[in-house]
Protein backbone atom coordinates (compact mmCIF):
# COMPACT_ATOMS: atom_id res chain seq x y z
CA UNK A 1 0.00 0.00 0.00
CA UNK A 2 1.34 3.74 -1.13
CA UNK A 3 2.27 6.21 1.96
CA UNK A 4 0.36 9.13 1.77
CA UNK A 5 2.29 12.94 2.34
CA UNK A 6 0.49 12.31 5.95
CA UNK A 7 1.55 9.03 6.46
CA UNK A 8 5.18 9.73 5.71
CA UNK A 9 5.15 13.02 7.01
CA UNK A 10 3.61 10.91 10.50
CA UNK A 11 6.60 8.88 10.25
CA UNK A 12 9.56 11.46 9.40
CA UNK A 13 8.01 13.19 12.45
CA UNK A 14 8.43 10.13 14.94
CA UNK A 15 11.78 9.13 13.55
CA UNK A 16 13.15 12.56 14.33
CA UNK A 17 11.64 13.29 17.83
CA UNK A 18 12.51 9.06 18.67
CA UNK A 19 16.51 10.17 17.75
CA UNK A 20 15.70 13.79 19.58
CA UNK A 21 14.37 12.53 22.95
CA UNK A 22 17.10 10.32 23.91
CA UNK A 23 19.66 13.12 24.52
CA UNK A 24 17.60 15.61 26.50
CA UNK A 25 16.72 12.50 28.47
CA UNK A 26 19.84 11.44 29.35
CA UNK A 27 21.08 15.20 29.82
CA UNK A 28 18.45 15.82 32.13
CA UNK A 29 19.36 13.10 34.81
CA UNK A 30 23.03 13.42 33.77
CA UNK A 31 23.12 16.94 35.30
CA UNK A 32 20.90 16.70 38.34
CA UNK A 33 23.32 13.76 39.12
CA UNK A 34 26.42 15.77 38.17
CA UNK A 35 25.90 18.52 40.41
CA UNK A 36 24.83 16.23 43.75
CA UNK A 37 28.78 14.57 42.86
CA UNK A 38 30.03 18.03 42.93
CA UNK A 39 27.79 18.90 46.41
CA UNK A 40 29.21 15.61 47.84
CA UNK A 41 32.95 16.81 46.72
CA UNK A 42 32.40 20.13 48.16
CA UNK A 43 31.22 18.62 51.50
CA UNK A 44 33.37 15.65 51.77
CA UNK A 45 36.30 16.32 50.09
CA UNK A 46 36.81 13.03 48.39
CA UNK A 47 38.54 13.27 45.22
CA UNK A 48 36.91 10.62 43.70
CA UNK A 49 33.39 12.43 43.62
CA UNK A 50 35.17 15.18 41.28
CA UNK A 51 36.55 12.90 39.47
CA UNK A 52 33.09 11.13 38.57
CA UNK A 53 31.98 14.86 38.14
CA UNK A 54 34.29 15.73 35.48
CA UNK A 55 33.92 12.28 33.53
CA UNK A 56 30.27 12.48 33.43
CA UNK A 57 30.37 16.22 32.61
CA UNK A 58 32.28 14.75 29.27
CA UNK A 59 29.33 12.60 28.62
CA UNK A 60 26.23 14.74 29.25
CA UNK A 61 28.62 17.37 26.87
CA UNK A 62 28.38 15.05 24.22
CA UNK A 63 24.66 14.26 24.76
CA UNK A 64 23.57 17.66 25.03
CA UNK A 65 25.11 18.45 22.00
CA UNK A 66 23.31 16.15 20.05
CA UNK A 67 20.11 16.93 22.27
CA UNK A 68 20.09 20.86 20.30
CA UNK A 69 21.09 19.60 16.87
CA UNK A 70 18.20 16.98 17.06
CA UNK A 71 15.91 19.63 18.28
CA UNK A 72 16.85 22.29 15.50
CA UNK A 73 15.44 19.95 13.15
CA UNK A 74 12.32 19.56 14.37
CA UNK A 75 11.46 23.08 14.67
CA UNK A 76 12.07 23.44 10.77
CA UNK A 77 9.55 20.53 10.75
CA UNK A 78 6.69 22.49 11.80
CA UNK A 79 7.19 24.63 8.87
CA UNK A 80 8.05 22.02 6.14
CA UNK A 81 5.79 19.09 7.07
CA UNK A 82 3.39 20.76 9.51
CA UNK A 83 2.39 23.90 8.17
CA UNK A 84 -1.27 23.68 8.95
CA UNK A 85 -0.87 22.98 12.59
CA UNK A 86 1.77 26.14 12.89
CA UNK A 87 -0.89 28.43 11.28
CA UNK A 88 -3.52 27.06 13.36
CA UNK A 89 -2.06 26.46 17.09
CA UNK A 90 1.15 28.86 16.35
CA UNK A 91 0.08 31.65 18.85
CA UNK A 92 0.47 29.16 21.51
CA UNK A 93 2.93 26.44 20.85
CA UNK A 94 5.27 29.25 19.43
CA UNK A 95 5.27 31.74 23.00
CA UNK A 96 5.50 28.42 24.66
CA UNK A 97 8.53 27.51 22.62
CA UNK A 98 10.23 30.58 22.95
CA UNK A 99 10.08 30.80 26.79
CA UNK A 100 11.85 27.69 26.39
CA UNK A 101 14.60 29.09 24.30
CA UNK A 102 14.69 32.46 26.88
CA UNK A 103 14.81 30.62 30.01
CA UNK A 104 16.15 27.27 29.82
CA UNK A 105 18.68 27.15 26.64
CA UNK A 106 20.10 30.42 27.34
CA UNK A 107 20.38 29.21 31.35
CA UNK A 108 22.07 26.27 30.19
CA UNK A 109 24.28 27.26 27.41
CA UNK A 110 25.27 30.23 29.20
CA UNK A 111 26.77 28.21 32.26
CA UNK A 112 28.12 24.97 30.35
CA UNK A 113 31.21 26.48 29.09
CA UNK A 114 31.72 27.49 32.80
CA UNK A 115 30.58 23.85 34.18
CA UNK A 116 33.00 21.67 31.94
CA UNK A 117 35.87 23.76 31.93
CA UNK A 118 35.94 26.27 34.96
CA UNK A 119 37.31 24.11 37.04
CA UNK A 120 40.56 25.90 37.90
CA UNK A 121 39.31 29.16 36.51
CA UNK A 122 36.81 30.52 39.22
CA UNK A 123 36.06 29.76 42.46
CA UNK A 124 34.48 26.45 43.93
CA UNK A 125 31.38 27.86 44.65
CA UNK A 126 30.75 29.69 41.30
CA UNK A 127 31.62 26.42 39.35
CA UNK A 128 29.10 24.75 41.62
CA UNK A 129 26.72 27.49 41.20
CA UNK A 130 27.17 27.27 37.41
CA UNK A 131 26.63 23.00 37.57
CA UNK A 132 23.04 23.81 39.59
CA UNK A 133 21.91 26.37 37.10
CA UNK A 134 22.54 24.07 34.22
CA UNK A 135 20.53 21.69 36.10
CA UNK A 136 18.11 23.81 36.72
CA UNK A 137 18.00 24.60 33.15
CA UNK A 138 17.48 21.01 31.76
CA UNK A 139 14.39 20.87 34.22
CA UNK A 140 12.76 24.43 33.04
CA UNK A 141 13.23 22.56 29.45
CA UNK A 142 11.13 19.94 30.55
CA UNK A 143 8.50 22.13 32.05
CA UNK A 144 7.96 24.28 29.11
CA UNK A 145 8.45 21.34 26.09
CA UNK A 146 5.62 19.98 28.33
CA UNK A 147 3.63 22.06 29.15
CA UNK A 148 3.25 22.83 25.23
CA UNK A 149 2.89 18.76 24.57
CA UNK A 150 0.28 18.33 27.42
CA UNK A 151 -1.77 21.33 25.77
CA UNK A 152 -2.12 19.24 22.70
CA UNK A 153 -3.38 16.50 24.67
CA UNK A 154 -5.85 18.55 26.94
CA UNK A 155 -6.28 21.73 25.32
CA UNK A 156 -7.95 24.59 27.59
CA UNK A 157 -7.81 28.54 27.93
CA UNK A 158 -8.28 29.34 24.39
CA UNK A 159 -11.00 30.60 21.66
CA UNK A 160 -11.04 29.99 17.64
CA UNK A 161 -10.81 32.76 15.69
CA UNK A 162 -10.22 33.00 11.80
CA UNK A 163 -8.97 29.84 11.95
CA UNK A 164 -6.07 29.77 14.34
CA UNK A 165 -6.65 29.56 18.19
CA UNK A 166 -6.54 32.82 20.42
CA UNK A 167 -4.96 32.37 23.61
CA UNK A 168 -7.58 33.33 26.92
CA UNK A 169 -6.09 32.21 29.66
CA UNK A 170 -2.27 31.61 30.18
CA UNK A 171 -2.37 30.16 33.14
CA UNK A 172 -4.84 27.22 31.93
CA UNK A 173 -3.05 27.27 28.57
CA UNK A 174 0.31 26.08 30.86
CA UNK A 175 -1.54 23.97 33.16
CA UNK A 176 -3.21 22.02 31.97
CA UNK A 177 -5.49 18.85 32.85
CA UNK A 178 -2.80 16.22 31.71
CA UNK A 179 0.19 18.75 32.67
CA UNK A 180 1.12 18.18 36.15
CA UNK A 181 1.11 13.94 35.59
CA UNK A 182 3.04 14.19 32.43
CA UNK A 183 6.02 16.52 33.94
CA UNK A 184 6.34 14.23 36.80
CA UNK A 185 6.16 11.33 34.68
CA UNK A 186 8.48 12.63 32.20
CA UNK A 187 10.97 14.15 34.65
CA UNK A 188 11.28 10.75 36.79
CA UNK A 189 11.64 8.88 33.34
CA UNK A 190 14.41 11.08 32.39
CA UNK A 191 15.76 10.02 35.81
CA UNK A 192 15.64 6.40 36.10
CA UNK A 193 17.60 6.89 32.06
CA UNK A 194 20.44 8.23 33.90
CA UNK A 195 20.25 6.23 36.76
CA UNK A 196 20.47 2.76 34.72
CA UNK A 197 23.10 4.11 32.25
CA UNK A 198 25.01 5.21 35.35
CA UNK A 199 24.71 1.85 37.05
CA UNK A 200 25.10 -0.06 33.85
CA UNK A 201 28.70 1.66 33.83
CA UNK A 202 29.41 0.98 37.06
CA UNK A 203 28.33 -2.68 36.85
CA UNK A 204 30.26 -2.90 33.68
CA UNK A 205 33.61 -1.68 35.42
CA UNK A 206 32.92 -3.97 38.70
CA UNK A 207 32.86 -6.86 36.29
CA UNK A 208 36.02 -5.88 34.91
CA UNK A 209 37.74 -6.34 38.41
CA UNK A 210 37.66 -2.33 39.29
CA UNK A 211 36.93 -1.89 43.00
CA UNK A 212 38.25 1.88 43.45
CA UNK A 213 36.09 4.44 45.05
CA UNK A 214 34.89 5.95 42.02
CA UNK A 215 33.20 2.95 40.45
CA UNK A 216 30.99 1.77 43.84
CA UNK A 217 30.07 4.93 44.35
CA UNK A 218 28.17 5.50 41.46
CA UNK A 219 26.95 2.27 41.21
CA UNK A 220 25.54 2.70 44.76
CA UNK A 221 24.32 5.73 44.27
CA UNK A 222 22.34 5.10 40.92
CA UNK A 223 20.89 2.06 42.22
CA UNK A 224 19.87 4.11 45.54
CA UNK A 225 17.71 6.40 42.76
CA UNK A 226 16.34 3.46 41.20
CA UNK A 227 15.15 2.48 44.43
CA UNK A 228 13.37 5.33 44.97
CA UNK A 229 12.15 6.54 41.83
CA UNK A 230 10.87 3.57 40.19
CA UNK A 231 8.07 2.88 42.47
CA UNK A 232 7.10 6.40 43.00
CA UNK A 233 6.74 6.40 38.60
CA UNK A 234 4.45 3.46 39.13
CA UNK A 235 2.45 5.78 41.54
CA UNK A 236 2.80 8.74 39.20
CA UNK A 237 1.62 6.53 36.01
CA UNK A 238 -1.46 5.30 37.95
CA UNK A 239 -2.37 9.13 38.41
CA UNK A 240 -1.72 9.86 34.91
CA UNK A 241 -3.87 7.02 33.98
CA UNK A 242 -6.91 8.44 36.14
CA UNK A 243 -6.62 11.50 33.97
CA UNK A 244 -6.30 9.92 31.12
CA UNK A 245 -9.45 7.77 31.64
CA UNK A 246 -11.23 11.22 32.61
CA UNK A 247 -9.99 13.27 29.34
CA UNK A 248 -9.05 11.11 26.70
CA UNK A 249 -11.13 8.04 27.54
CA UNK A 250 -10.66 6.41 24.00
CA UNK A 251 -7.06 6.52 24.55
CA UNK A 252 -7.54 4.60 27.28
CA UNK A 253 -9.95 2.25 25.74
CA UNK A 254 -7.19 1.69 22.82
CA UNK A 255 -4.55 0.95 25.67
CA UNK A 256 -6.68 -1.65 27.32
CA UNK A 257 -7.70 -3.51 24.02
CA UNK A 258 -11.12 -3.08 25.14
CA UNK A 259 -14.36 -2.46 23.09
CA UNK A 260 -17.59 -3.44 24.70
CA UNK A 261 -18.15 -1.03 28.03
CA UNK A 262 -18.37 -3.98 30.54
CA UNK A 263 -21.59 -3.39 33.40
CA UNK A 264 -20.80 -4.59 36.79
CA UNK A 265 -16.98 -4.51 36.48
CA UNK A 266 -14.26 -4.22 33.36
CA UNK A 267 -11.75 -7.31 33.22
CA UNK A 268 -7.84 -6.66 32.24
CA UNK A 269 -6.49 -7.31 28.97
CA UNK A 270 -3.00 -8.80 30.55
CA UNK A 271 -1.98 -9.91 26.62
CA UNK A 272 -3.70 -10.02 23.59
CA UNK A 273 -3.72 -8.91 19.57
CA UNK A 274 -6.03 -5.97 18.95
CA UNK A 275 -7.88 -6.27 15.54
CA UNK A 276 -8.79 -2.97 14.23
CA UNK A 277 -11.21 -4.14 11.48
CA UNK A 278 -13.01 -7.15 13.49
CA UNK A 279 -13.32 -4.61 16.17
CA UNK A 280 -12.32 -7.46 18.68
CA UNK A 281 -9.14 -8.31 20.89
CA UNK A 282 -7.79 -11.71 19.70
CA UNK A 283 -6.05 -14.09 22.29
CA UNK A 284 -7.09 -11.80 24.84
CA UNK A 285 -5.90 -12.95 28.34
CA UNK A 286 -8.57 -11.76 30.76
CA UNK A 287 -8.70 -10.87 34.41
CA UNK A 288 -11.99 -10.54 35.69
CA UNK A 289 -12.46 -7.08 37.56
CA UNK A 290 -8.57 -5.72 37.64
CA UNK A 291 -8.95 -3.44 35.26
CA UNK A 292 -11.56 -1.52 37.17
CA UNK A 293 -9.53 -2.16 40.44
CA UNK A 294 -6.27 -0.96 38.12
CA UNK A 295 -8.36 2.32 36.57
CA UNK A 296 -11.00 3.21 38.98
CA UNK A 297 -9.87 2.27 42.28
CA UNK A 298 -12.97 0.51 43.01
CA UNK A 299 -14.59 -3.07 42.14
CA UNK A 300 -17.09 -2.29 39.33
CA UNK A 301 -15.72 0.59 37.96
CA UNK A 302 -16.68 0.89 34.56
CA UNK A 303 -14.67 1.76 31.65
CA UNK A 304 -15.81 2.71 28.08
CA UNK A 305 -15.42 0.99 25.32
CA UNK A 306 -13.97 1.71 22.05
CA UNK A 307 -17.17 1.34 20.43
CA UNK A 308 -18.59 3.99 22.24
CA UNK A 309 -16.71 6.12 19.94
CA UNK A 310 -16.67 7.01 16.30
CA UNK A 311 -14.62 4.63 14.10
CA UNK A 312 -12.67 8.08 12.75
CA UNK A 313 -12.00 8.91 16.66
CA UNK A 314 -10.37 6.19 17.17
CA UNK A 315 -6.48 5.69 17.93
CA UNK A 316 -4.75 2.60 16.41
CA UNK A 317 -5.21 -0.07 19.29
CA UNK A 318 -2.65 -2.83 18.21
CA UNK A 319 0.21 0.20 18.42
CA UNK A 320 -0.50 1.50 21.98
CA UNK A 321 -1.69 -2.07 22.99
CA UNK A 322 1.90 -2.91 23.14
CA UNK A 323 3.54 -0.35 23.75
CA UNK A 324 1.71 0.51 27.08
CA UNK A 325 2.59 -2.82 27.75
CA UNK A 326 6.46 -2.55 26.69
CA UNK A 327 6.52 0.45 28.88
CA UNK A 328 4.91 -1.21 32.03
CA UNK A 329 6.66 -4.11 31.79
CA UNK A 330 9.99 -2.73 31.76
CA UNK A 331 8.81 -0.24 34.96
CA UNK A 332 8.02 -3.48 36.79
CA UNK A 333 11.56 -4.87 35.90
CA UNK A 334 12.98 -1.79 37.38
CA UNK A 335 10.85 -2.46 40.38
CA UNK A 336 12.36 -5.83 40.68
CA UNK A 337 15.72 -5.23 39.94
CA UNK A 338 16.37 -2.30 42.16
CA UNK A 339 14.85 -4.37 45.13
CA UNK A 340 17.03 -7.36 44.48
CA UNK A 341 19.81 -4.67 44.56
CA UNK A 342 18.02 -3.71 48.35
CA UNK A 343 18.60 -7.02 49.47
CA UNK A 344 22.16 -7.70 48.18
CA UNK A 345 23.35 -4.59 49.46
CA UNK A 346 22.05 -5.36 53.22
CA UNK A 347 23.77 -8.93 52.44
CA UNK A 348 27.21 -7.02 51.77
CA UNK A 349 27.13 -8.49 48.40
CA UNK A 350 26.15 -5.89 46.20
CA UNK A 351 29.65 -4.90 44.20
CA UNK A 352 30.49 -9.17 44.10
CA UNK A 353 27.78 -10.45 42.53
CA UNK A 354 28.49 -11.04 39.22
CA UNK A 355 25.08 -12.24 37.93
CA UNK A 356 23.37 -8.89 39.69
CA UNK A 357 26.09 -6.75 37.51
CA UNK A 358 25.57 -8.54 34.59
CA UNK A 359 21.89 -8.16 34.74
CA UNK A 360 22.39 -4.72 35.52
CA UNK A 361 25.15 -4.19 32.06
CA UNK A 362 21.38 -5.61 30.27
CA UNK A 363 19.35 -2.81 31.71
CA UNK A 364 21.41 0.00 30.77
CA UNK A 365 19.10 1.11 27.71
CA UNK A 366 15.81 -0.42 29.61
CA UNK A 367 15.45 3.25 30.72
CA UNK A 368 15.26 4.70 26.78
CA UNK A 369 13.06 1.65 25.51
CA UNK A 370 10.67 2.88 27.92
CA UNK A 371 10.50 5.84 27.61
CA UNK A 372 10.41 5.97 23.73
CA UNK A 373 7.52 3.37 24.54
CA UNK A 374 5.64 6.03 26.55
CA UNK A 375 5.84 8.71 24.47
CA UNK A 376 4.74 5.88 21.36
CA UNK A 377 1.97 5.73 23.51
CA UNK A 378 0.63 9.20 24.36
CA UNK A 379 1.31 10.08 20.53
CA UNK A 380 -0.10 7.58 18.84
CA UNK A 381 -3.08 7.25 21.36
CA UNK A 382 -4.10 11.21 20.77
CA UNK A 383 -4.53 10.38 17.02
CA UNK A 384 -6.09 10.76 14.92
CA UNK A 385 -5.89 14.72 16.19
CA UNK A 386 -3.04 16.86 16.77
CA UNK A 387 -4.71 19.07 18.95
CA UNK A 388 -7.20 16.81 21.15
CA UNK A 389 -10.70 17.27 19.38
CA UNK A 390 -9.55 20.48 17.81
CA UNK A 391 -7.64 19.90 15.01
CA UNK A 392 -6.98 16.63 13.38
CA UNK A 393 -3.57 15.33 11.96
CA UNK A 394 -5.11 15.40 8.72
CA UNK A 395 -5.86 18.81 8.16
CA UNK A 396 -2.41 19.98 10.14
CA UNK A 397 0.12 18.41 7.23
CA UNK A 398 1.75 20.93 4.89
CA UNK A 399 0.81 20.77 0.87
CA UNK A 400 3.72 18.51 0.78
CA UNK A 401 3.78 15.69 -2.01
CA UNK A 402 4.63 12.24 -0.94
CA UNK A 403 7.53 11.53 -2.87
CA UNK A 404 9.13 15.20 -1.45
CA UNK A 405 8.55 13.30 1.95
CA UNK A 406 9.82 10.34 1.27
CA UNK A 407 12.85 11.76 -0.57
CA UNK A 408 13.52 13.75 2.90
CA UNK A 409 13.05 10.94 5.19
CA UNK A 410 15.70 8.56 3.66
CA UNK A 411 18.00 11.77 3.73
CA UNK A 412 17.27 12.14 7.16
CA UNK A 413 17.45 8.15 7.64
CA UNK A 414 21.30 8.84 6.35
CA UNK A 415 22.44 11.74 7.91
CA UNK A 416 21.19 10.90 11.10
CA UNK A 417 22.42 7.32 11.25
CA UNK A 418 25.65 9.31 10.67
CA UNK A 419 25.78 11.99 12.76
CA UNK A 420 24.15 10.56 15.69
CA UNK A 421 25.39 7.23 14.86
CA UNK A 422 28.92 8.88 15.51
CA UNK A 423 27.78 10.71 18.87
CA UNK A 424 26.49 7.65 20.46
CA UNK A 425 29.90 6.04 20.07
CA UNK A 426 31.75 8.36 21.45
CA UNK A 427 29.50 7.95 24.48
CA UNK A 428 29.73 4.38 24.55
CA UNK A 429 33.77 4.90 24.30
CA UNK A 430 33.54 7.27 27.04
CA UNK A 431 31.42 4.75 28.94
CA UNK A 432 34.17 1.82 28.15
CA UNK A 433 36.88 3.90 29.13
CA UNK A 434 35.26 4.65 32.37
CA UNK A 435 36.47 7.39 35.72
CA UNK A 436 39.58 8.09 36.40
CA UNK A 437 41.32 5.96 39.01
CA UNK A 438 42.47 7.85 41.73
CA UNK A 439 46.52 7.16 42.74
CA UNK A 440 46.43 7.19 46.63
CA UNK A 441 49.95 7.48 46.67
CA UNK A 442 49.87 11.10 44.58
CA UNK A 443 47.01 12.61 46.03
CA UNK A 444 47.23 16.19 44.78
CA UNK A 445 47.95 14.35 40.69
CA UNK A 446 45.30 11.35 40.72
CA UNK A 447 45.10 9.45 37.18
CA UNK A 448 42.52 11.12 35.55
CA UNK A 449 41.06 11.09 31.92
CA UNK A 450 42.07 15.03 31.83
CA UNK A 451 45.51 14.63 32.12
CA UNK A 452 45.67 11.99 29.14
CA UNK A 453 43.76 13.57 26.28
CA UNK A 454 42.70 16.99 27.81
CA UNK A 455 40.29 19.16 28.30
CA UNK A 456 37.79 18.88 25.21
CA UNK A 457 34.61 16.83 26.02
CA UNK A 458 35.33 14.78 22.65
CA UNK A 459 39.28 14.56 23.45
CA UNK A 460 38.95 11.38 25.66
CA UNK A 461 38.42 9.03 22.66
CA UNK A 462 40.78 8.48 20.39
Amino acid sequence: MALSALDLSRLQFAFTVSFHIIFPALSIGLASFIAVLEGCWLRTGQPHYKDLCMYWSRIFAVGFGMGVVSGVVMAYEFGTNWAGFSKFAGPITGPLLIYEVMTAFFLEAGFLGIMLFGWERVSRRAHFGATLLVAMGTLISTFWILASNSWMQTPQGFRIENGHVVPVDWVKIIFNPSFPYRLAHMTIGAFLVAALVVSATGAWHLLKGRRDPAVRAMFSMALWLLLVLAPVQALVGDQHGLNTREHQPVKLAAIEGLWETEKGGTSLNLFGIPDMDAEQTRYAIKIPHLGSLILTHTWDGEIRGMKEFPKEDRPNSLIVFWSFRTMAGFGVLMILMAFVGLILRLRGGIFEVRLYQKVMVAMGPVGFISLLAGWVTTEAGRQPWVVYGVMRTSQAVSPVTAQQVGICLMLLVLVYGGVFGTGIYYILKLIRRGPPIFNPLDAEHPITVVEQSGRRPLAAVE
